[in-house]
């Protein structure tokens, strides 16, 4: 047993193969395999790109972090391709909702409208041979404001949105960056994170109410009560969907 002066270290001073790490340590696990398994929990994904050090000892350690987050009816999906781990809500094989940890996070129209604009570049520049994706903050709002119905009259509000939506998106990882930044860079994690089928169905939906870049005033209750709603599985488990009557999208997921 270790004595209780480990509790005022610093991080940097335990070793990765550190077992007991306080006083009544009855974990398993050495240090470097919590902190991933903690970085798993608490962030929405992982990536060799954003956690380096927790991504390698994930890679390492694969089956003993899958089973800890079993233990709390969760599952781990990984991407190696693009390098990318996240967590998802195990299901039940009768169907059953075991208790969860996740919570139902809603995007906004506007959150989901960025998401969809990011997928495309990314994959565009992907097409193009780029190693790295970037994005300019003011082609994200105005390829939000092409949707933006021409009956509206509160274009500052409706910018106001776009702006924070796309704050929203950097705060989640997506967007490589500092909120107030001009510039970023689209996370990999976009794609295998983001569900093909909603985003495919969502812009569907989009073009079919606007032949052209601007939503028609004809058009202009895409949003608008009515339109049921959209309801898909993401790769990662989770309860994904788009209400188009509200304009909210909801990803459970952390």
């Amino acid at each position: 047993m270790r004595s209780s002066h480990l509790n005022h270290r610093d991080e940097g001073e335990f070793e990765d193969d550190s077992v007991s790490l306080f006083e009544g340590d009855e974990g398993g696990l050495e240090y470097g395999q919590r902190h991933a398994l903690v970085t798993l929990l608490k962030q929405r994904f992982i990536s060799a790109r954003t956690h380096p050090r927790d991504w390698q000892v994930l890679v390492e350690n694969e089956r003993v972090l899958r089973s800890r987050l079993n233990d709390l009816f969760l599952d781990l999906a990984i991407d190696r391709g693009r390098e990318v781990a996240w967590k998802r809500q195990a299901i039940s094989e009768t169907a059953s909702r075991f208790p969860t940890l996740l919570y139902d996070a809603a995007w906004t129209r506007e959150e989901t409208l960025v998401l969809v604009h990011l997928r495309d570049r990314l994959r565009a520049g992907v097409a193009s041979g780029d190693v790295r994706v970037f994005i300019d903050r003011e082609d994200i709002v105005d390829y939000i404001a092409t949707f933006r119905p021409m009956h509206a009259t509160d274009e500052a509000g409706d910018e106001k949105r776009a702006r924070n939506a796309v704050a929203s998106v950097v705060k989640s990882g997506l967007l490589i960056g500092a909120v107030g930044d001009d510039r970023y860079e689209i996370s990999e994690a976009v794609e295998p994170l983001m569900p093909l089928e909603l985003l495919a169905e969502l812009l569907e939906a989009l073009q079919k109410a606007n032949g052209t870049e601007v939503v028609a005033e004809e058009d202009a209750d895409l949003f608008e009560e009515g339109l049921g709603r959209l309801d898909t599985s993401s790769p990662g488990g989770s309860d994904y969907s788009t209400n188009l009557a509200d304009g909210s999208t909801n990803l459970e997921g952390q």
